[in-house]
């Protein structure tokens, strides 16, 4: 880990509370890829903000307020500053299904038009297909799937020969959240615009595993959550080209989002204002603020190192086993997807959860990949900062367990 912060120091329990069971024993959790585990200076700083310091933001003239509004807008900052962005790119959404669901709504409707085409992945989760097809729906555009690499990455030759100045956007995950292969973003973002097409990068898997730089990228959207960065749920960002953001329309109405309302006529606030209706989540993007901050002080670059090297030891562990099946390439970003010949990935999880072990078992979100593969599931065992060879020495013994009871 980063000089200034020891591994021991970040698996440390009780700088985790989530990880220490009802008895006291470690909780091996090995399910970070659905939803990552908070640090202590998360939960405290949430806590805060719903307690102490808790006020509205934006529209409140009493000291409270403003201070409030400050630290709402400085954590928008440091959510940027993550990515490599500017805080007037960055719209705060409900996380990155909502993400991706306002540019198809405001971006995509406005300029995707009968013919246009969009390409897709076979690996990508359903919320970066399913607001394509709405759009598709509405619009009657057409969806291409890009196919895969034997070893599970989306395959760039193929999207190379598949791509034409019809399409005109590329909608692609960074980070598998079965696979954990990670895409050549800057290859896919140059074969995106070498025929005049936007592309959206899902950084969900990503932002929490790999150093990520949207300026140096050149992507045209990023969208991520915050509850997979050691941050709260209910609050993603999607980060845009300033120049994109202001031609978009807003694609909801109500307070904070408007300039002047009449009934004549109602003028929008400028970008990101006019993307964020409502009061904000502004508990959860104060924590999203603290959660981003966390993960810079400790590098991306060794929480990379740490995550690869437990990916490694568990690839080796598993490929012991003549009966299990791994899936993804071997460099796969802190993601490790499996199954075992005769045991359904639900009655894996099940037995491994009596062995305090937890796991993600089932399509994740992922159908057509899993028809891809083969498969009805898979068995995942994904990794954090917090994790270390006591998980995968517990998992492994849960796989001897479940295989003996299956015979």
């Amino acid at each position: 880990m980063a000089a200034a912060t020891s591994a021991a120091t970040l698996t440390r329990l009780d700088q985790w509370p989530g990880l220490v069971n009802a008895d006291g024993q470690r909780w091996h959790y090995l399910d970070s890829a659905a939803t990552a585990q908070k640090p202590k200076v998360v939960i405290d700083a949430v806590t805060r903000a719903l307690g102490a310091d808790y006020a509205t933001v934006h529209r409140g003239v009493y000291t409270r307020s403003a201070e409030m509004t400050l630290g709402y807008e400085a954590a928008r900052r440091r959510v940027a500053a993550l990515i490599g962005g500017a805080e007037h790119e960055l719209v705060f959404t409900r996380g990155a299904t909502e993400a991706i669901n306002l540019v198809a709504q405001s971006w995509g409707l406005a300029n995707l038009k009968h013919g246009d085409r969009v390409l897709l992945s076979q690996l990508e989760h359903h919320s970066n297909i399913v607001p394509w097809q709405l759009i598709q729906d509405r619009t009657g555009i057409a969806i291409d799937v890009c196919p895969l690499t034997e070893d599970g990455r989306i395959d760039l030759d193929a999207a190379e020969r598949i791509l034409t100045p019809a399409h005109k956007l590329v909608a692609l995950a960074h980070v598998s959240n079965v696979l954990g292969s990670v895409l050549d973003a800057k290859r896919a973002v140059a074969l995106a615009h070498g025929v005049g097409a936007k592309i959206l990068l899902d950084g969900c898997q990503a932002v929490a595993r790999l150093p990520v730089d949207v300026a140096s990228l050149g992507c045209d959207f990023y969208a991520f959550s915050a509850h997979k960065l050691y941050g709260p749920t209910g609050i993603g960002a999607l980060w845009a080209k300033a120049e994109i953001l202001d031609g978009m329309q807003p694609w909801q109405g109500g307070g904070s989002m408007i300039d002047r309302v009449s009934f004549e006529r109602t003028t929008w606030a400028p970008a990101p204002q006019r993307f964020e209706a409502g009061t904000p989540a502004i508990v959860e993007a104060i924590g999203f603020g603290v959660a981003a901050e966390f993960v810079a002080g400790i590098g991306l670059e060794s929480i990379h190192a740490h995550e690869a090297a437990l990916v490694r030891q568990a690839r080796a562990e598993l490929g012991r086993f003549n009966s299990v099946r791994l899936f993804g390439p071997d460099d796969s970003a802190g993601i490790v997807s499996f199954a075992i010949d005769g045991v359904h990935p639900h009655d894996l999880g099940t037995i491994l959860d009596e062995e305090n072990v937890a796991i993600r078992a089932g399509h994740h979100c992922a159908q057509p990949l899993m028809e891809h593969l083969g498969v009805p599931a898979t068995a995942r065992a994904s990794f954090g900062i917090y994790s270390d060879e006591s998980d995968i020495a517990a998992l492994v013994r849960g796989i001897e367990r479940t295989m003996r009871i299956f015979g």
